[in-house]
């Protein structure tokens, strides 16, 4: 179970979500947070062409159903670097589904928000402000992303910030009790 020290899940002085990115816009290479030595550990690199299309991380003291902190992509006007810490207000999620090769289908969300203070995606409020053509290559970036890797991943359901909420309550909770 991942513990990111004393950073919690909502900003106390905005009431937004606290975000650690793990893998900046443009990246190739995907970073994942590593418990042991609580550093950002290189997990693997994507084929040539394929870069993550906006910033890419988690929600501190979250645990979703697939056993790591929530994931999110974040909205915004450039690239932050790796460990970075963004006052994020949530627009939606995408529900997904996955399938990780040889396991069970379970839930692995992705989550949209907007970094607060951004100039150009500042004025969304929902995942619906999005264009639907937007939304589907967001979408496709994650198919394509996990099948590189042998897996499943399968969008079922888009839905706003009040649904985004909801996950991150329910995975405070469940962080709170592994704890």
């Amino acid at each position: 179970m991942a513990n990111h020290g004393s950073i919690e899940a909502i900003a106390k002085k905005t009431g937004n979500i606290n975000v650690i990115i793990e893998t900046p816009k443009g990246s190739a290479n995907k970073y994942k947070f590593d418990e042991e030595t609580k550093l950002f550990k290189l997990s693997k690199s994507m084929p040539a062409g394929a870069v993550f299309p906006f910033d890419f991380g988690f929600i501190p003291s979250t645990l979703a159903p697939d056993g790591d902190p929530l994931d999110i992509l974040v909205l915004m006007d450039e690239p932050v670097f790796v460990g970075c810490l963004m006052d994020v207000r949530l627009l939606g999620v995408i529900e997904a589904q996955q399938k990780p090769k040889g396991e069970k289908t379970r839930r692995n969300d992705r989550l949209i928000g907007v970094f607060a203070k951004s100039k150009n995606y500042g004025e969304y409020k929902s995942i619906f402000d999005l264009s639907n053509n937007f939304l589907s290559e967001v979408e496709h970036f994650f198919i394509s992303y996990h099948r590189i890797s042998g897996n499943i991943f399968r969008p079922i359901k888009r839905d706003g910030p009040a649904a985004a909420k909801r996950l991150v309550q329910e995975s405070m909770r469940r962080f709170s009790e592994k704890r």
